[in-house]
This record gives C-alpha cells, sequence and structure tokens, in this order.
C-alpha cells in the first residue's frame, strides 16, 4: 500500500511586491538619482581631460620636451584619478553597492522574511518566486501569495505597481 503526502506550493512575485511598497521606489528613485549624479560626475571628469589633451595637441610644437612630458604626464593621472573615481562609485564595494545595501537590503530583507512567516502561517512547502529565474510552465492565480505578503507586511497595494493586477497572469 502507498501513501503520498501532498505538499502545499505557492509562489510570490517578488518584483510586483516590492513595486508595491513605497520605500523600496523611493530607494530605488534614490539610487537611480545617486547613479545619474556620479555618472555626470564621471563624464565632466573625462570632457576635462578631452579639453586638456586638445589644448596639448595644439601647443604640442610649441613646447619643449619636459613640458611635453609633463603634460602628457598630468593627463594620464587625471585618466587614472577618474578609472579610480569609477571604481569608487560603482565597482564591486563602491558607493552604489554601498547605499544598495543601505536602502534596498532592509527592505528586501523584511519582505523575505514575511514570505518565510507567510509560508509557515499556510503551511507551504514551497514558496517559488516568478519573478527572478524560477521557470514556472503553469501558474494558477490561486496560489499567488503576493498579496497575501503585502497583507503581512502591512502594506496596500496601490493602483500603479507593475500594472495593478498583471502579476497574476502567467508569465
Amino acid at each position: 500500500m502507498a501513501t503520498s503526502f501532498a505538499q502545499k506550493i505557492g509562489y510570490v512575485d517578488t518584483e510586483y511586491i516590492f513595486n508595491q511598497i513605497p520605500e523600496y521606489k523611493a530607494a530605488e528613485a534614490e539610487i537611480n538619482k545617486n547613479t545619474a549624479d556620479w555618472q555626470k560626475e564621471i563624464e565632466a571628469k573625462y570632457v576635462e581631460i578631452n579639453k586638456l589633451y586638445e589644448i596639448y595637441q595644439a601647443e604640442k610644437i610649441l613646447l619643449t620636451y619636459d613640458l611635453c612630458k609633463k603634460r602628457e604626464k598630468a593627463i594620464e593621472d587625471k585618466k587614472k584619478d577618474v578609472k579610480v573615481l569609477q571604481q569608487q562609485r560603482f565597482g564591486t564595494d563602491g558607493d552604489i553597492f554601498k547605499k544598495r545595501m543601505e536602502l534596498i537590503k532592509p527592505i528586501q530583507d523584511r519582505v523575505y522574511n514575511a514570505i518565510k512567516s507567510m509560508a509557515e502561517k499556510s503551511k507551504l512547502a514551497i514558496v517559488f518566486d516568478k519573478a527572478n529565474d524560477m521557470l514556472l510552465l503553469h501558474a494558477n492565480s490561486k496560489y499567488d501569495k503576493s498579496d497575501d505578503v503585502l497583507v503581512f507586511l502591512g502594506v496596500s497595494k496601490t493602483k500603479f505597481g507593475n500594472g495593478s493586477n498583471s502579476h497574476k497572469k502567467n508569465k
């Protein structure tokens, strides 16, 4: 005699959930603004370097060998400084990464803890996230627990977010 144990599963759409959380949207907006500002800062430095190079090229025939080398070194030093700045802003442990850890990670932790708590309360054995490369060939919307997570977080759904109820459609 074979005995089977049915496991309850559910899925959430974390993209939808995050798009419903105002703090997440604000954090993303702040990170995007910082990214744009820092990119402009770097681009301005490259414009400055290009101007220095153009001036150097125009005056090169009038300069002594020592002055040429001095100007070339100054331009190379500025290029190195910009590369260091780029790494500082956008590198693996750069300012963007730090800002993301400061603003986004606490929200992500809160959502994932809510998912875990909701899953335990609902006695779900497995919860899939259809927003993060978890391939679902078919997903019945009655198993979508995204709104339950929002309720658990105390977040009310917005009219905008991810196209309103578009997260309920199979992806």
